[in-house]
């Protein structure tokens, strides 16, 4: 099986290959090659997609683990902070007085 994956994996650019689907069900093939390296066999193409395949599964957790933005993340803190969930000792942080200070120098019209 000819791969996308595969041929990335590889270390293969999009512009070194062109690949196009058979319509009469063999599957994908490589119908241009324009890379200076050697076109790989079909079966280290195979190879390289297992290997992607692999850490692909793998590294599901790390799509699954959307954190919100910084910035929202920043304003959930400070407003914990402020709300004394951490107790007086948090407002004391460099990160309070610093936040607290622009907030009371320009404060919401």
């Amino acid at each position: 099986m000819i791969s996308y994956n595969g041929l990335i994996q590889l270390g293969f650019v999009d512009d070194d290959f062109r690949l196009q689907d058979d319509s009469d069900g063999n599957g994908v093939y490589i119908k241009e090659w324009n890379s200076d390296k050697p076109q790989p066999s079909e079966a280290d193409i195979e190879a390289a997609h297992t290997v992607w395949q692999t850490e692909y599964d793998n590294n599901q957790y790390q799509r699954d683990r959307q954190y919100a933005p910084t910035g929202d993340q920043l304003d959930m803190l400070w407003h914990s902070i402020d709300a004394g969930e951490f107790g007086d000792t948090a407002k004391q942080s460099e990160f309070y007085t610093a936040n607290k200070a622009v907030k009371d120098a320009n404060p919401k019209p």
